[in-house]
């Protein structure tokens, strides 16, 4: 029998020399030089800078999404970064950031997302110039065609009042914010504050949304990419949907795949399927799914005001147990899904294009991973300055996104943020100076340390705009 040795007795005390930590986030800053974000940023708030003096706006704003990207939750933990200078550089006190924030007006932060595009398009042909295409998006076990982008809103609650912070549609207090992400990569292509009250449904909010995610996407991508649009039953607004095949007449070759609402047409066109149209529904994997049939509705459903070539597909399956039904659902003992999409029938078997719908599931991580990056929680009782909050988390979102695809390769290249704070930023190490250089030394016996020190080696090698 093995006696369990117990752990060596420890004498603590705060006098240590050279040692820093999250040393890993210095690839995220890094990172944001070497895609031209800080200097994009430092252009677009330059008029933030009292008389030339004091700290760089636009370089405030990357250090804050730094510390965000890092899993700081207020502005506060900007003391991270500032109190290792070895590191980080000179970082800007808390009130110097606070006033950063409250200057960015609706102008500043339309400057900002404009930054945010050159940016974007900068990492996309660093990605290109390294031979790592832009991941594809994934369902059914096949890769989909261009670029995948899927729009979803969340509730935000607020524990203090806060300017336009409403009662929600589920009886909380706070915010109702409309996001778009872009599927291939994680990247967080837009976002708008909204009151909590904001309709789900809003086409004008979507149209506002797609719009700015559209204009983050880099012109060679934009035009002659295929782009599909998913949402959820909240984005099957006729307006949206026309607004979105109106787009093709600008050269942007849009598809949509939405959600709809089970109606009683919709139910009543269900019940006269007969059993031989119904085709066994698939996994994200490409197997069969168990328990899951789809069919398609169009033609039986009145679709008068959608864009010509819409078509209306549902799928029915066992529920779950503890899967909330319909009454409808009740009676029929299936739980049935109904989207809308304009792919025609050339482009795939509608179960096919069912898994593909069903993939927009994956915004929720994304979300989810979206919240401990920023969203989660807003600073102020400002709204604006809760919008130009959002505006650097989905920046943090990006740098992490951009961090993956450029500086990382096997499970870290597909993880989550807690997994890359806890492996990679969260990392501790030491400052030595010799040789008129100053080397971070990753301790030997961190477990992801080659991981970490070829990620700085790669971001070293990246090729950089010319000047």
């Amino acid at each position: 029998m093995h006696t369990t040795r117990s752990r060596p007795k420890l004498v603590v005390s705060a006098d240590g020399n050279g040692v820093v930590s999250h040393a890993g986030s210095r690839l995220l800053a890094d990172l944001a030089d070497a895609t031209t974000l800080t200097g994009a940023f430092s252009e677009a708030l330059h008029r933030l800078r009292p008389r030339g003096t004091g700290h760089d706006p636009g370089r405030v704003a990357v250090d804050l999404a730094v510390m965000l990207a890092d899993g700081g939750e207020a502005i506060a933990d900007l003391a991270v970064l500032r109190d290792q200078a070895d590191v980080f550089g000179p970082v800007a006190s808390t009130p110097t950031a606070w006033r950063v924030l409250a200057g960015i007006d609706e102008t500043a932060l339309n400057t900002l997302r404009a930054a945010g595009a050159t940016a974007r398009e900068v990492a996309w042909l660093q990605v290109d110039e390294t031979g790592r295409p832009i991941p594809g998006s994934q369902a059914g076990g096949r890769e989909l065609p261009g670029l995948v982008l899927d729009i979803d809103a969340t509730l935000v609650t607020c524990h203090s009042e806060k300017e336009q912070a409403a009662a929600t549609y589920k009886r909380g207090f706070g915010y109702h914010p409309l996001l778009c992400f872009l599927d291939n990569t994680g990247e967080a292509l837009a976002g708008i504050l909204r009151p909590g009250n904001a309709g789900a449904n809003t086409a004008a909010d979507h149209i506002t949304v797609l719009d700015q995610a559209l204009a983050q996407i880099p012109d060679a991508h934009r035009h002659g990419t295929e782009i599909l649009v998913r949402a959820d039953s909240a984005g099957g607004a006729k307006a949206f949907l026309n607004h979105l095949r109106d787009l093709r007449k600008r050269g942007i070759r849009t598809t949509f795949s939405v959600g709809h609402a089970v109606t009683e047409p919709v139910r009543k066109a269900i019940r006269v399927l007969p059993d031989q149209v119904w085709h066994p529904a698939l996994e994200q994997d490409g197997t069969l799914r168990a328990g899951a049939e789809v069919a398609e509705l169009t033609g039986l459903v009145d679709l008068t005001g959608y864009p010509d070539g819409t078509r209306l597909i549902v799928r029915r399956e066992r529920p779950h147990p503890g899967a909330q039904l319909s009454l409808f659902d009740q009676d029929e003992g299936m739980r049935h899904q109904v989207f809308l999409t304009d792919t025609p029938a050339a482009g795939g078997s509608i179960q096919y294009l069912e898994v593909r719908h069903r993939a927009h599931a994956r915004v929720e991580d994304h979300i989810r991973c979206g919240k401990t990056t920023g969203f989660g929680r807003f600073p102020s009782r400002h709204f604006a300055i809760n919008q130009a909050w959002l505006e650097l988390s989905l920046t943090a979102i990006d740098l992490l996104a951009w961090t993956r695809i450029l500086l990382l390769e096997g499970e870290l290249a597909t993880a989550q943020p807690k997994k890359l704070r806890y492996r990679v930023l969260h990392a501790a190490a030491r400052i030595t100076r010799g040789g008129r250089r100053l080397r971070l030394r990753i301790a030997a016996t961190w477990p992801w340390r080659h991981e970490l020190t070829t990620a700085f080696n790669r971001l070293v090698a990246l090729p950089r705009p010319a000047t």
